[in-house]
């Protein structure tokens, strides 16, 4: 993340990509992002929609860091630098980014309710179950195994399954 003057978001994107484009720097600066949210508001004229900054006076920047990128973001008239301590960036994890709302994972889930499957990672890894329940959105799948006899439905990660190919 880089911290910018309020109001100077747009400008300190187009300034960042611009920059990295001239200098040949495409490879290190990949993606700039402004993280936007759509909000309705009501006022006495009526209802309006209109797109809000999430965080003001910041940039996601999706980069590779090495003294040349970073000389770079520290140029661009408008940012103030990275935010992190003494100015060294602190890079967000994959899944800080994904609940920013910035880039969206599509799942891809090659099996359905009611297909055979197999747990291939945790407690039960090996054991072999029907796909009862499938929540891509949620990252859950629940699988109901036959452990000692019984049924027993257990709640997964959908990495944690592969589809059974016969």
């Amino acid at each position: 993340m880089v911290h910018t003057y309020s109001g100077y978001e747009n400008a300190v994107a187009a300034a960042i990509m611009k920059s990295a484009e001239n200098r040949r720097m495409t490879d290190l600066i990949k993606e700039v992002n402004i993280p936007m949210e759509t909000v309705t508001e009501y006022t006495d004229a009526g209802e309006k929609t209109v797109d809000r900054k999430v965080f003001p006076g910041y940039v996601l920047v999706k980069m590779i860091l090495t003294d040349d990128s970073w000389h770079l973001i520290h140029n661009v008239r408008g940012a103030t630098g990275f935010v992190g301590s003494d100015g060294k960036a602190v890079p967000l994890t994959e899944q800080e980014v994904y609940d920013l709302g910035v880039e969206h994972r599509e799942i891809v889930v090659g099996y359905a309710i009611g297909d055979s499957v197999k747990v291939n990672d945790g407690p039960l890894s090996g054991f072999i179950g029907v796909v009862d329940e499938l929540e891509p959105e949620k990252n859950r799948v629940r699988v109901v195994v036959s452990m000692f006899g019984r049924e027993t439905p257990v709640d997964l990660e959908l990495d944690q399954v592969e589809a059974i190919t016969e």
